[in-house]
């Protein structure tokens, strides 16, 4: 089922990027001939509308935009006005990064609907008292400090804190370090739950823990509520697009470090998934939930524009390099180079997946 529901969520992200081609193409003026989802051969036809054909094909991994003239060598037969090639390059531009804009695009849709929806996230304190599922969460543990001498982990679920008959169950977290200060270093018995199972830890407050107030007794644990609680559908679009520059900004550094790496032969590859280990995360996020899988499905759509933007050739980056060099230079680059460093580029993507997909199963397999 996991495989089934990750093909569907890539064919979904390659139809959305062709959809950002097909607009710009068209509103450019240029004549597209097909829009296939799959890959050929072709399955059917499913409707011609003026100059395009929609097409159903036998490979069902993604999707694809022929324009007229992508290419100098194609005879234009009197409509070379319309074709790809007889553009100004700034307009060739525009309609290769609109594939990488409108997955961009679709991020923000999905994360805002997922945040309208609602998803667990860090949760205020009015809005801790609304949620039904908020949890006090442990977000760190200092270094020494008697919460890690009882083995408290980042991560953890507080339950409960109880001391003599005083207890804690609540799920505000300033509350939860009031309780904690107040015991004046009296042993506390927290119960927790990790991955599932609950256990219970003794722990006993000290001053000096905490910087910001050396005089409080404190645990040393940095803790947070998380909860789902949607947000409105007119804050929704603003935050997701908040989100959506985030993990952009975040991708993007991760992406430039990761490429530099390989070609520095340094790249860690268990810091990296391929095919195998994202139809794997996409399979346990649609177990998690519906917003889960929007919200997975959004970071795979900015990773998917980033990639295609970097210049590569066979990307829609190396092409907007060859158009970049084309205006520089003003006349084509040669149709065999062209070809060959396409090629190149094709062979050491292929050989990069190949490597990360290895990569990925060896995970699997070490498990």
């Amino acid at each position: 089922m996991g495989v089934l529901i990750f093909i569907i969520v890539l064919v979904v992200l390659i139809v959305a990027h062709e959809l950002g081609h097909f607009f710009a193409a068209k509103a450019a003026g240029m004549k597209v001939e097909e829009f296939g989802i799959g890959y050929p051969p072709r399955a059917m036809t499913i409707a011609k509308r003026g100059d395009t054909e929609y097409t159903l094909n036998w490979l069902p991994f993604g999707g694809f935009v022929k324009i007229f003239g992508e290419d100098e060598s194609e005879e234009t037969h009197g409509e070379k006005s319309r074709s790809f090639v007889s553009k100004p390059r700034i307009v060739q531009a525009g309609v290769l990064v609109a594939g990488i804009a409108m997955n961009l695009l679709f991020a923000w849709v999905l994360l805002s609907l997922t945040l309208a929806l609602g998803v667990p996230r860090a949760l205020s304190p009015e809005e801790a008292a609304l949620a039904p599922d908020a949890k006090l969460i442990i977000a760190n543990v200092l270094p020494g400090s008697p919460a890690e001498e009882a083995g408290l982990m980042r991560g953890d679920v507080l339950l409960s804190a109880s001391n003599n008959g005083d207890s804690f169950s609540e799920s505000d977290s300033a509350a939860f370090t009031t309780f904690i200060a107040a015991q004046d270093g009296k042993e506390v018995l927290l119960s927790v739950e990790r991955n599932g199972e609950v256990m219970e830890r003794s722990a006993t407050p000290k001053q000096g823990v905490a910087p910001s107030d050396p005089e409080r007794y404190a645990l040393g644990v940095g803790v947070g509520t998380i909860g789902t609680m949607p947000v409105s559908v007119l804050e929704a679009p603003i935050e997701g697009a908040k989100i959506t520059w985030e993990v952009t900004k975040q991708t993007a550094v991760g992406l430039l470090g990761f490429f530099g790496s390989v070609f520095t032969l340094t790249a860690d590859l268990s810091q990296v998934s391929g095919p195998v280990g994202i139809a794997g995360a996409v399979g346990s996020a649609s177990e998690t939930g519906f917003a889960s899988l929007l919200s997975l499905t959004a970071i795979i759509s900015v990773n998917l524009a980033l990639i295609n933007i970097l210049p590569i050739p066979a990307l829609d980056g190396g092409r907007l390099l060859f158009v970049a060099i084309e205006a520089v230079i003003r006349r084509p680059i040669p149709k065999g180079v062209a070809a060959a460093v396409n090629t190149a580029g094709f062979l050491f993507l292929i050989l990069l997946m190949f490597v990360i997909t290895a990569s990925d199963i060896f995970k699997i397999v070490g498990t």
